[in-house]
């Protein structure tokens, strides 16, 4: 029995370990769009912080996918967005949502 505890707690730990950062996922797009998701990106795109989490998760998911051209950067999100998981996309929403 304590073995199996001991092992459901390490399993814990490191899905912990291993969960999506937000903030450390966002440090490749303040150079664009702001410390605090406050500018326009390229002078083009919308101001991001504090966007709805679902829009922000539809619209990256959609960039990474090559459906999305917003204002002409379609192929430049495309390959800033394409080594993001699905977790990863959802972790960035929620930091870039709390962005005020």
């Amino acid at each position: 029995m304590k073995k199996v505890t001991l092992a459901l707690m390490l399993a814990g730990a490191a899905s912990l370990v291993m969960a999506a950062d937000g903030a450390a996922l966002f440090k490749k797009c303040a150079g664009c769009h702001g410390a605090k998701g406050e500018k326009k990106a390229l002078g083009k795109s919308a101001v991001i912080g504090g966007m709805d989490v679902a829009t922000l998760v539809n619209d990256i998911k959609e960039y990474k996918a090559g459906k999305r051209n917003a204002h002409g950067m379609g192929m430049m999100m495309k390959s800033q967005v394409q080594s993001l998981s699905d977790a990863d996309i959802q972790a960035l929403a929620e930091y870039i949502h709390g962005l005020k």
